[in-house]
């Protein structure tokens, strides 16, 4: 993507950030630098999520925890109901809030649907569909934000309406002609830039603690194995 465009879709994530409900902001600590700790597993789900949460998150004691999960409970052969995965979400949140860390949490992105569709048959997201699924999943997390107070991101909104999501070279997910991938679900490098700004915009815009942050997820947090992922651009913002 040439450096123009990223700009453009980077400053388009400022409307979806700052027209956020008001949170009162927090003291920020400059003593050291932002430590920001991937704790993303690609294929997890909620139930990994929930199984390995002491070792991989609260034992780090972060004082902001950014929460993104449900791509693999509902589009992958690791399915979880969703009431299931409603209450494992909540559960997820209470353990956090339970050792005091802020918590961000932020929806899942949209999908390229016809690359699923090679993966799984259409029986499989029966009788819902994938967009319905997804759509259910997104308003539990959104719904939980509300009811515990939580600082909630639209990452699908974002994505939804900056992402060219397609098979367009510009499409921040990857696909054949920007990746040599019929993936269709997972960011380009540029896809995670545009995750870390808005961020690093949602933590500066509204004051929530960064000394410590972890990120806990599956593959769209724990990215690519050549270092591209939200959460290292994330600490390179916050420590510019």
């Amino acid at each position: 993507m040439k450096r123009r465009d990223f700009i453009e879709r980077s400053l388009a994530t400022i409307p979806f950030v700052a027209s956020l409900p008001d949170i009162e902001p927090q003291t920020l600590s400059m003593d050291q630098p932002s430590l920001v700790i991937n704790a993303g597993i690609g294929g997890n789900n909620t139930r990994d999520l929930l199984a390995r949460i002491e070792k991989d998150c609260l034992q780090h004691n972060p004082d902001l925890t950014i929460l993104m999960v449900g791509t693999n409970d509902m589009n992958s052969m690791k399915h979880v109901p969703l009431e299931e995965y409603t209450s494992n979400y909540q559960t997820l949140v209470e353990k956090l809030l339970k050792i005091k860390s802020k918590i961000l949490v932020m929806s899942i992105l949209p999908v390229y649907e016809p690359y699923l569709f090679t993966r799984h048959p259409v029986q499989f997201y029966a009788p819902d569909g994938p967009a319905l699924r997804r759509s259910k999943v997104n308003e539990v997390i959104h719904r939980i934000s509300e009811q515990k107070n939580l600082s909630f991101l639209d990452m699908h909104h974002i994505f939804e309406k900056t992402g060219e999501i397609g098979l367009s070279a510009m499409s921040l997910l990857k696909n054949e002609i920007n990746s040599g991938k019929t993936d269709g679900v997972h960011p380009t490098a540029d896809g995670y830039r545009v995750m870390a700004v808005a961020v690093y915009q949602y933590i500066t815009l509204k004051g929530l603690p960064h000394n410590k942050v972890v990120c806990f997820g599956d593959s769209i947090t724990m990215g690519d194995a050549d270092g591209q992922n939200y959460p290292t651009y994330l600490q390179k913002l916050l420590n510019s």
